[in-house]
């Protein structure tokens, strides 16, 4: 079944959408705001929790208007993906060039964190996967979209160097290509909303980063337990992972990820009916602590190229 067909069977549950977005921003904000004027220890807890939860779910939002499935009018997509980019933070354009350059490198030597290719140190595979299990990874994004404003992404020690040495060059090199005008306009949106949110609610500067460190622990628990050990295929290379109902509804179903993978046009609510019941499906957990023990060798062959119906269904997707 392809892109074109999932819309038409499918359709954006836009009214749903909108609500889940006024919602989770405003929730966001709360707890951002419960971090900050914290008087027991916990308040910070579930302040740092809730904000780690709900702001998955705004990530998962962020997610659906990268591949134009927030909203079927594109302007209003893009618009509600760039409220939800303010709250990584990170600007929407520099998003989407990032996560569809993931589509397209899933599981190659490039993009396997979990593996140590050959001619990778084993060192240099554990110093990058701790990075991403400690939620650093996180940091590098709001930090390179500050490295961007300053000119010191596209320069070359940048890229050849320091992005190559953290295994981010190809995301790099993409985000050099996009249109500069762009990537700074959502860059200092993103920007704008993260001033108005402190001077608006009087946030304190270790409330939000108490707030940020538990998201990004959370968040990049998720995003690489849906690929750990998966087979080196650029389109199957994932896992539609068991999870509990609670989960699965505060991050949309973003678990169910070989499904989106495979079907990239398709809109989150749609992803349970597109579950193959007949492959393995581990729990989440199982995945993610495994992940502690350290990346293992690989003698597997590097997946090459994105098929044209990957591409295809991409820019269907769009």
């Amino acid at each position: 079944m392809n892109s074109t067909a999932l819309r038409s069977t499918w359709p954006i549950p836009v009214r749903l959408n909108i609500v889940i977005a006024v919602l989770s921003w405003s929730a966001a904000a709360g707890f951002l705001w419960l971090a900050s004027h914290a008087q027991f220890w916990w308040h910070w807890a579930v302040a740092c929790v809730g904000f780690a939860l709900i702001n998955n779910t705004i990530f998962s939002l962020l997610h659906e208007a990268v591949h134009g499935v927030l909203h079927p009018n594109r302007r209003v997509n893009d618009a509600l993906g760039r409220v939800s980019a303010a709250f990584f933070p990170t600007g929407f354009i520099i998003q989407r060039v990032c996560h569809l350059g993931h589509h397209r490198r899933n599981r190659t030597d490039v993009e396997l964190y979990d593996y140590c290719p050959p001619g990778t140190p084993m060192w240099l595979a554990t110093f990058r996967l701790f990075c991403l299990l400690g939620g650093f990874y996180w940091l590098s994004v709001p930090l390179a979209n500050l490295l961007y404003i300053a000119g010191v992404v596209k320069t070359r020690l940048f890229r050849e160097k320091i992005a190559e040495f953290y295994g981010m060059r190809p995301m790099v090199e993409d985000v050099c290509k996009a249109p500069s005008a762009t990537v700074v306009r959502d860059i200092l949106l993103s920007a704008g909303i993260q001033v108005a949110l402190f001077i608006l609610l009087d946030l304190s500067l270790l409330g939000w980063l108490a707030c940020y460190w538990s998201f990004a622990m959370v968040w990049c628990a998720v995003q690489y337990a849906t690929h750990a050990w998966t087979p080196r295929d650029i389109r199957n290379g994932a896992w539609n992972l068991r999870i509990s109902a609670f989960t699965r509804a505060v991050f949309l179903n973003y678990h169910y990820h070989l499904a989106h993978h495979q079907y990239p046009a398709a809109p989150w609510n749609a992803l349970p009916k597109l579950i193959d019941h007949s492959l393995r499906r581990p729990g989440w957990a199982r995945i993610y602590w495994s992940l502690w023990l350290g990346p293992r060798h690989t003698d597997e062959p590097d997946p090459g190229k994105p098929s044209p119906e990957l591409e295809r269904d991409l820019e269907q997707a769009l």
